[in-house]
């Protein structure tokens, strides 16, 4: 049998950074579904609120798009597009507990003729060998002869208002020729520069892992160099800025590197690898150094204040900056935490802010308390862990009321300029 779906109706299930935006755009073609099994998520989004802060309340308001909770209503749905997130688990295994779970629903109201599309973060081979599985055994059908499955991977760039879904090449693979077609057809609706046509799934999968993975070993490779400058007494900004001058000379910064991309999709891939008997070595070298960033921030930070006879236990830092990158308001899998703890354990009292963090997230997830940032004044040590906007508009005259008199900015994305602290009696570190 072959699928003949004339009028795609869409369910999108799970509405994260990568669901919602995808679910609205769909929704502007075709009758589309947006499924999560979290009530208040849902309740939220009905009332144009997005907490991601991708999508705008005025297009989730104006949207035809049809919010559930229940798998149950998706049963006139013929295309399924799976959007939950893959993480690690505290042993770095991959966590596809969500991926598993919502294919097992979806197998139970599966038709013939429907097809199922991936977008979630996987190892290559993962969608035929473990996702698919699943939709047999809960549905009884066939793979490729009574549905089909397709992979197209996700490029959402939380806090990125320029290069948006629509504006970034879609990868679409599918299980057949027409399969692949057919997915072909419907993501060339909403993608507005085009579609990648990849040979297989696999071919899909991979694509998607090793994205982060050269990220991720790139900016590995500019942390060694900023550890290494730093024992130097060079500044990696002016570095890089003198490197970059030649025309093959890749752009990337040294930071801490989190969230739920660059720092979990490699483990993704190295799983995989082990698995088959493989151990890469330059994959893992690179996840090494960057899950270390923030213990050698941390005791950078420490360093800078002995020098400055700042006893550390009756020090008052502020930690600028909590969630895993700049504009974004997530918190997940992010670094700042590594270096907070790090910092308690010399006594150091902490006063932690971020402009767009969830003060509840933060609680719930790390323990951690946000305060308003008003409330940060005379403190030893600022450290400036993310690059959000409002930070690199301080003006000097509010740095004076929230530094002491000798104090250290620690300023671990480069934000401010060698000289802007000039006139103040301040150490301004960067990474």
């Amino acid at each position: 049998m072959k699928h003949n779906i004339k009028d795609p109706i869409i369910a999108i299930l799970g509405l994260g950074y990568v669901g919602l935006p995808l679910a609205i755009e769909f929704s502007k073609h075709y009758t589309t579904f947006g499924y999560d099994i979290d009530k208040t998520r849902i309740k939220q989004l009905n009332n144009g609120k997005d907490i991601t802060q991708e999508v705008k309340s005025s297009d989730l308001m104006k949207s035809n798009l049809i919010f559930s909770t229940k798998i149950d209503e998706l049963v006139n749905v013929n295309t399924y597009i799976i959007t939950v997130p893959t993480p690690v688990d505290k042993y770095k295994k991959p966590n596809m507990s969500a991926l598993l779970n919502i294919s097992s629903h979806v197998g139970k109201i599966l038709k013939k003729g429907d097809v199922v599309i991936y977008e979630s973060t996987v190892y290559p081979g993962a969608t035929e060998e473990f996702c698919v599985p699943a939709l047999e055994k809960n549905s009884g059908l066939k793979y490729n002869n009574d549905f089909f499955c397709g992979y197209s991977p996700e490029r959402i760039n939380p806090g990125d208002k320029t290069r948006t879904l629509k504006s970034i090449t879609k990868i679409v693979s599918g299980s057949t020729p027409e399969t692949l077609e057919y997915i072909n057809e419907i993501y060339s609706k909403i993608i507005s520069v085009g579609t990648f046509k990849a040979s297989s799934i696999k071919i899909a999968e991979a694509a998607k892992v090793i994205e982060n993975i050269q990220r991720d070993v790139n900016i590995a490779l500019v942390n060694e160099l900023s550890i290494l400058f730093d024992k130097l007494n060079i500044r990696t900004s002016e570095v890089l800025e003198a490197a970059e001058t030649k025309w093959n000379f890749l752009p990337f910064k040294p930071g801490i590197v989190g969230g739920h991309c660059i720092g979990v999709d490699p483990y993704y891939l190295t799983y995989k690898a082990q698995e088959i008997g493989y151990h890469p070595e330059i994959i893992l070298a690179g996840r090494r150094i960057n899950d270390n960033m923030g213990l050698f921030i941390s005791e950078s930070t420490i360093k800078e204040m002995v020098g400055q006879k700042i006893n550390p236990s009756n020090s008052k830092v502020a930690v600028l900056g909590i969630t895993f990158k700049e504009n974004c308001p997530d918190i997940r899998n992010t670094k700042v935490p590594d270096i907070i703890n790090n910092l308690k354990e010399f006594g150091c009292n902490i006063l932690i802010s971020d402009p767009i963090a969830d003060p509840n997230d933060a609680k719930k997830h790390y323990d951690i308390e946000l305060c308003d940032f008003n409330e940060i004044r005379n403190c030893d040590v600022v450290l400036l862990a993310v690059a959000h906007e409002g930070y690199k508009n301080i003006s000097s005259a509010k740095w004076k009321k929230i530094l002491a008199k000798k104090a250290i900015v620690m300023d671990v994305k480069s934000i401010y300029d060698n000289n802007f602290f000039a006139s103040q009696n301040v150490i301004h570190w960067k990474l």
